[in-house]
């Protein structure tokens, strides 16, 4: 069993990410995952990505206060448990659009 308490996770930086501190919680350099990471993101008010697309398909799950997302073709604001999949190669971008600080989580293949 690997373990990481959220006091010890240790902080990463993201291309293209703004007014935004991530956490990894699993996977890559914090533990021996196989197949997924999984990464907590806070999002200050106006904090924000570009619009950007992976090869990978990814999964966000909102924690707290409300993240928008968007796709080349939609926009969906999530709140309090709600989530998305966004499919390899599509591209999203994720912004606060609110004055309180909001968290997601975020799993993907490694």
């Amino acid at each position: 069993m690997q373990v990481t308490r959220y006091g010890d996770a240790r902080s990463y930086e993201a291309p293209e990410h703004y007014g935004m501190h991530c956490l990894r919680l699993q996977g890559k350099e914090a533990t021996a995952t196989d197949t997924i990471w999984i990464g907590l993101s806070h999002l200050l008010p106006g904090g924000h990505t570009s619009l950007k697309d992976a090869t990978v398909e990814k999964i966000y799950i909102v924690i707290a206060g409300e993240v928008t997302v968007e796709t080349g073709s939609e926009s969906v604001t999530l709140g309090f448990l709600d989530s998305c999949r966004l499919a390899p190669g599509e591209a999203r971008a994720l912004a606060n659009r609110t004055n309180a600080p909001a968290s997601i989580l975020l799993a993907m293949p490694t």
